[in-house]
C-alpha cells in the first residue's frame, strides 16, 4: 500500500456549493467495493451517523455496527438493509474486540468520549490484527499516544488515522489546503492559523459530544505564538467571528483541540489556535463559569462527569429542539505578504455532517490513500495530497456554504466596501 509521492503540484479548485442533504454515492475502485467496515460506538450518535453515511455512500460496503445497545444496533442494521450485521462489543473487552477485527478491513472507532482515556486498545487491536484503522478522537493526549503507535504500525503495514472526524480531521484537510495553496500559487509564507468551530446546542450528537465538551474545560488550552507554546485558561479568549450565510457572527472561545499541535509541527504554521463557541449563548456562559466554579481536577474525571451529563442531559436535549444543530468550520490563513485566505464549511445538521465526514476518510482509506503508520489527517502519508479534493468533496456533500482559499469578505455575513470593488 505504499505510494510514491513525486507528483505534480496538484491543483485544488475550490468552489461554494449547496446541496441537498440526501448523500450521493461515491465511484471507488472494485476491489474495495466489498469491503467490511466495523464501526465501533455504532449505536451511537456518531457511530451510527458514519454507519449510515458509509452505507449511502458505498452501498455495498459489508458493515458490522457494534455496541452495547443492542435494540439500537438491531433497529439501525434493519435500516442499512442486507450488507449490514449487529455485534454486540463492549471495547474494553480486549478477547472480543480482537475477534471482531477478525474479519473486517477496516474499523471505525467512534466509541468516545477520548479524553481522560488510558490506553489505545482499538488501535493496538487493529495492528495487532493488521486491519485499517481511523478514528474521531477529539482530544489531544489520546492523539499522541496513537502516533506513539507509528512503529508498530509500520511493522504490521497497518494505515491508520487518528483525528479524522469534522473537526477536528476535515478542518486540518482544510488547513493544509489553504496552506498548500499559499506556498505554491504564490511562494508565500504562513504565519498564522486559526480554527474557528459553531455548533448550535450540541449538535444534536447526544451524550457523548457533551461529555467531551465537560472534559475539555478541565484542560489548559496549549496554542502556538510565533513558534512558541503558551498556555491559556480554557474557554477564555473570546472573539467574534463571521461564520457567513445561515450562521452570522458567533462568539468563540479557546479550547485545547489536537490539531492546533498537529498543524503547528505538520504544516510548519508558527501561530496556530483553535476555538470553539455555541448556541443559545447562554450555554457559552455556562462553559465559562464552570471553567470558574469546578476545579480542573474534577473537570477532568470521566465518571465525575458522566454525572453532571446525566444532570444536564434532559436540559440541553430540550433546547437542541429549539436551537437546531447547525455546525460551521471557519479555518482562516495569514501569510507574510499580507495574504488572508479562509475555508468555510457549514452543514444544517451536526449528527449528520460528521458522519459523511468520517465516512470519507474510511473511505480514502480502503481506496489506499494512507501509507502504513499512524498519521494526522494533514500529514500526506495519511491522506494523499492528491487526494485531499477528493476527501472534502465528499465530506462536503449536504452542505450550504462550502468554499476554499478566498479572500474573508467573500465568505462573511455584511463585507465592507472602500469603493473601486475593494472589500475587506
Amino acid at each position: 500500500m505504499s505510494l510514491n509521492f513525486k507528483w505534480p503540484p496538484f491543483i485544488f479548485k475550490p468552489r461554494a456549493i449547496a446541496t441537498a442533504t440526501a448523500t450521493a454515492t461515491v465511484d471507488i475502485p472494485e476491489k474495495t467495493l466489498n469491503s467490511r467496515v466495523l464501526v465501533l460506538g455504532g449505536t451511537g450518535r456518531v457511530g451510527g451517523s458514519t454507519a449510515i453515511a458509509l452505507s449511502n455512500l458505498c452501498p455495498n460496503l459489508g458493515i458490522v455496527v457494534a455496541g452495547r445497545n443492542r435494540d439500537k444496533g438491531e433497529a439501525l442494521v434493519a435500516q442499512l438493509g442486507a450488507n449490514s450485521t449487529f455485534a454486540h462489543l463492549d471495547i474494553n473487552d480486549a478477547f472480543s474486540l480482537q475477534n471482531a477485527l477478525q474479519d473486517v478491513d477496516l474499523v471505525v472507532h467512534a466509541a468516545g468520549p477520548f479524553q481522560q482515556s488510558e490506553n489505545c486498545c482499538v488501535l493496538e487491536a487493529a495492528i495487532n490484527t493488521k486491519t485499517a484503522y481511523v478514528d474521531v478522537c477529539d482530544d489531544t493526549s489520546y492523539s499522541l499516544r496513537a502516533k506513539s503507535f507509528m512503529n508498530r504500525a509500520l511493522a504490521a503495514k497497518v494505515p491508520a488515522i487518528t483525528t479524522a472526524g469534522i473537526y477536528p480531521g476535515v478542518s486540518n484537510v482544510m488547513a493544509a489546503e489553504l496552506v498548500r495553496a499559499a506556498e505554491s500559487e504564490s511562494k508565500d509564507k504562513p504565519e498564522r492559523l486559526r480554527f474557528y468551530y459553531y455548533t448550535a446546542g450540541t449538535g444534536g450528537a447526544g451524550p457523548t459530544i457533551l461529555a467531551t465538551s465537560f472534559l475539555l474545560l478541565g484542560e489548559e488550552v496549549v496554542a502556538y505564538v510565533k513558534g512558541e507554546k503558551v498556555k491559556l485558561k480554557p474557554y477564555s479568549g473570546m472573539v467574534n467571528i463571521d461564520f457567513g450565510k445561515g450562521i452570522g457572527k458567533r462568539d468563540v472561545y479557546l479550547l485545547n483541540l489536537p490539531e492546533v499541535r498537529s498543524a503547528h509541527e505538520i504544516l510548519g504554521v508558527p501561530t496556530v489556535s483553535a476555538r470553539f463557541g455555541t448556541a443559545p449563548f447562554i450555554w457559552n456562559w455556562g462553559m465559562e463559569a464552570m471553567t470558574k466554579l469546578f476545579p480542573p481536577e474534577f473537570l477532568r474525571d470521566r465518571s465525575r462527569v458522566g454525572r453532571l451529563v446525566e444532570l444536564f442531559d434532559p436540559v440541553v436535549r430540550a433546547v437542541d429542539g429549539i436551537a437546531g444543530e447547525r455546525v460551521s468550520m471557519r479555518v482562516d490563513l495569514e501569510c507574510s505578504s499580507g495574504r488572508n485566505t479562509v475555508g468555510i464549511f457549514s452543514h444544517r445538521r451536526l449528527s449528520v455532517s460528521v458522519g459523511i465526514a468520517t465516512a470519507a476518510f474510511a473511505l480514502a482509506i480502503l481506496e489506499g490513500s494512507t501509507q502504513p503508520g499512524v498519521w494526522f489527517p494533514e500529514e500526506p502519508q495519511g491522506l494523499a495530497i492528491e487526494a485531499r479534493e477528493v476527501l472534502l468533496n465528499r465530506a462536503s456533500q449536504g452542505t450550504f456554504n462550502f468554499a476554499m482559499n478566498k479572500p474573508p469578505w467573500m465568505i462573511e455575513t455584511n463585507p465592507k466596501e472602500f469603493g473601486l470593488g475593494i472589500y475587506v
